[in-house]
């Protein structure tokens, strides 16, 4: 006998599977037919009478238990019910995502049950015959992934609505008149949502928060926060107690630490870096070999346990970087000052001093608390243009280095001790002053950095410099151009020596088997390498998918040969998307994409929360301290982890509406962009010159008509058999640039031939 419910009525629905829900919602509480038809509201004796009926099937299909005369439970464990999460279409449908089945579960409208986007809930799962594609019910929500959301409110004479761009957000919310608050029509808002009523289409909510106008640019960024419950201040309360925190350098203090204050120490970051934290130290030893410190901010000193400081750090977790501000972890008071070390100022750090031979090897190490006194603030274009001068420009009497006109219109400098670098250099040729020592120091520690970098690949590391998509702005956060940010040398230099010390902090203290907060990147999914292959394959590339080595270094080569190609982007995205996702945990399972069998994130706490619990688990074992209890830190891992994904999707879609506000003035040009994908109902194209992404939909492609071949990942015209597939190049122009949907949509004008 099938243990499928059978149907009824118009919509077949049935009464066996409203039984199951009710029992499934109370597992522990015993029904009789009595209460279960006062449930479902039905007081005829027909209905009655079928209710009694299908608890006998039901009990006799063992689906339910018959505890006492008349009396049923759910029976307790059942291989049709499962646990997990709602992952929603666009179409009104969803996916049950469970672990412990080998397939997601197809739930239809219909049978969503008001269970909405990533909520927790059981399902009842039918149509589990081989060859038949599983689908499922949702009978009971466990817990709501969020209940408050970001949209626009459309007000009537006694209530209103509130609708959101988020194509997976199915409905929209109901919101009583005494509970609309202060918003205006057509303001942006926050609605919670209170209750959802049987018999309601729509769940009942209130306004708790009016973000603004739409359209504003303030507004739309601050929703892009709000849409993934981000915040953009700090509770007063936890700003006036980092305000009353002691951030004077005490002597005490220092006698604590390491003193490298007479050390050569210097920091290289972005030109527009507001916070600085992490130092680089260079010394020439005695020996010939060097020391080369990694100095990073010491915020555990500051951020101590159990103020409400740092709940509020661990629950932001990380800074969120959109495109024309940072939402910081930790306030400007430690974010922007006493943590970050500025040029010129005694500051506290954790620091991994590592000494190296001219081949770059390791020969000793040391972990601690030290202080130190930066020299020198470089941006990356200003250590860049030393190591590309190298000697050849290098006057030795004056020792000066002469600015070309791109590196001069890059400079943003402050003073050292004895040296000025000038704020603004507005004339070519103009001399830029480096302390010997300095240059020197910039030099050897490339050459050292490539050593390592040469031998990481050479492990098999993979190599993703993708380009990143960065906006000039106006005073008003306008965007006025584009440009790509690409790393060099000078960039290189930095992450190898990150790299290494996150690498050896780890391996420190995971070879001493203790618990510890791991960055673990797992092995490539076999099913998205077959896909990417599939892909590249149209442009004359391919993988060799035979071993773990010959992955990395047939990936390493694809991301080679496509540097320059106009497919590069494309293909640069792709291959990103087909590894695992980095994540923290306290189970090290190693960094595939860094080829590291121990890894960590040690050298950011000002931005990110799991590099504070790696300096405090440090000084704690340094101290002699007894393994943590790995549960708890797994908790934390996991939250860490999640936060860092709610940020970078905000960051992701403040790019996009950056992108879109460009394009509105752009309306009347014609661009060259490259097919970067193709569904049934269109093409995404990206313009090759500014990486904006938008679509053409298939029935406004008005030369010929098209259908979609997902053979060939291309759209087919019936009559002139013309193929659009990825990575073609055609022309459009901006049809519509949609700043609250975040869409961006294109006219199809030609293919380029």
């Amino acid at each position: 006998m099938s243990n499928r419910p059978k149907k009824f009525g118009k919509k077949g629905k049935t009464f066996s599977e409203k039984i199951l829900k009710i029992l499934s919602q109370n597992a522990n509480k015993p029904y009789n037919y009595k209460q279960i038809a006062a449930i479902l509201e039905l007081d005829d004796t027909k209905s009655r009478n079928e209710i009694i009926k299908d608890l006998k099937i039901l009990a006799a299909q063992k689906v339910i238990i018959e505890t006492e005369p008349g009396k049923y439970l759910v029976k307790a464990i059942s291989q049709d019910y499962y646990e997990g999460t709602i992952d929603m279409t666009s179409r009104r449908t969803a996916f049950f995502i469970c672990p412990e089945l080998e397939e997601d579960v197809f739930i239809p409208t219909n049978n969503l049950n008001r269970a909405l986007d990533k909520d927790t809930v059981k399902v009842y799962i039918y149509n589990r015959r081989k060859g038949r594609r599983p689908e499922g019910e949702v009978i009971e929500i466990i817990e709501r992934a969020k209940t408050e959301f970001v949209g626009v409110i459309d007000i009537q004479k006694n209530f209103a609505f509130v609708s959101t761009a988020n194509p997976k957000m199915y409905t929209d919310i109901f919101i009583p008149k005494d509970k609309i608050g202060e918003a205006q029509q057509g303001d942006v808002v926050i609605a919670k949502i209170e209750d959802w009523p049987k018999k309601a289409d729509s769940p009942f909510g209130s306004i708790i928060k009016v973000l603004g106008k739409q359209g504003e640019h303030n507004t739309e960024i601050h929703a892009i926060l709000a849409e993934y419950g981000l915040p953009y201040d700090f509770p007063i309360e936890v700003e006036v107690f980092a305000q009353k925190l002691d951030t004077t350098i005490q002597e005490s203090e220092i006698k604590k630490r390491r003193d490298m204050r007479d050390t050569l120490t210097f920091t290289i970051d972005p030109k527009d870096a507001k916070d600085f934290d992490d130092a680089l130290s260079f010394k020439k030893l005695e020996n010939g070999n060097y020391e080369i410190g990694v100095h990073i901010a010491d915020v555990s000193h500051y951020l101590q346990e159990g103020t409400v400081l740092d709940d509020e750090a661990y629950k932001r977790a990380t800074s969120v970087y959109l495109v024309d501000r940072v939402v910081p972890m930790l306030p400007e008071v430690l974010s922007n000052f006493a943590c970050s070390l500025r040029p010129n100022e005694e500051k506290y750090t954790f620091s991994a001093v590592f000494e190296l031979n001219e081949k770059a090897q390791l020969m000793n190490q040391w972990f601690g608390r030290t202080v130190i006194h930066s020299n020198q603030r470089f941006s990356y274009e200003e250590a860049q243009y030393i190591i590309e001068s190298n000697t050849k420009n290098l006057n030795s009497d004056k020792k000066e280095l002469l600015l070309d006109d791109t590196t001069k219109n890059n400079i943003s400098s402050s003073k050292t001790k004895g040296n000025t670098i000038p704020e603004e250099i507005s004339i070519t040729g103009k001399a830029y002053q480096v302390p010997d020592d300095i240059v020197a120091a910039t030099l050897k520690m490339d050459e050292l950095a490539k050593i390592l970098r040469r031998h990481r690949m050479s492990d098999g590391a993979i190599s993703f410099d993708k380009v990143e998509v960065k906006f000039n702005l106006n005073e008003e956060g306008e965007p006025e151009g584009v440009y790509f940010k690409i790393s060099k040398d000078a960039n290189h230099l930095i992450e190898e020596f990150m790299l290494l010390a996150n690498k050896k902090v780890a391996e420190f203290i995971g070879k001493q088997k203790k618990t510890f907060i791991y960055r673990i990147h797992d092995e490539p999914n076999e099913d998205k390498l077959f896909n990417l292959q599939t892909v590249i394959s149209k442009f004359g590339y391919s993988i060799n998918l035979k071993s773990k080595t010959e992955i990395s270094k047939s990936l390493n080569t694809l991301l080679q040969d496509v540097v320059g190609k106009k497919e590069q982007n494309l293909i640069d995205t792709l291959t990103i998307r087909s590894m695992s996702k980095a994540k923290y945990s306290t189970e090290n399972i190693g960094h595939y994409g860094l080829a590291f069998d121990y890894y960590s994130h040690f050298t950011s706490p000002i931005r990110r929360y799991p590099d504070v619990m790696a300096h405090r688990l440090l000084q704690h074992y340094l101290d002699g301290g007894k393994s943590v209890d790995a549960e708890l830190y797994e908790e934390k891992c996991v939250h860490s982890s999640n936060m860092e994904g709610l940020a970078t999707n905000a960051e992701r879609d403040s790019v996009k509406y950056m992108q879109i506000k460009f394009m509105q003035d752009h309306k009347d040009q014609e661009f060259l962009g490259v097919i970067s994908g193709v569904t049934e109902w269109g093409i995404y194209v990206e313009i090759v010159e500014n990486k904006c992404e938008g679509m053409c939909r298939i029935r406004e492609i008005r030369d010929d008509y098209y259908t979609f071949d997902d053979k060939q990942y291309a759209l087919v015209g019936e009559i002139s058999k013309n193929i659009l597939q990825l990575g073609d190049e055609i022309y459009v122009k901006v049809k519509n640039a949609d700043l609250v949907k975040k869409q961006l949509d294109f006219n199809f004008i030609r293919k380029n031939e």
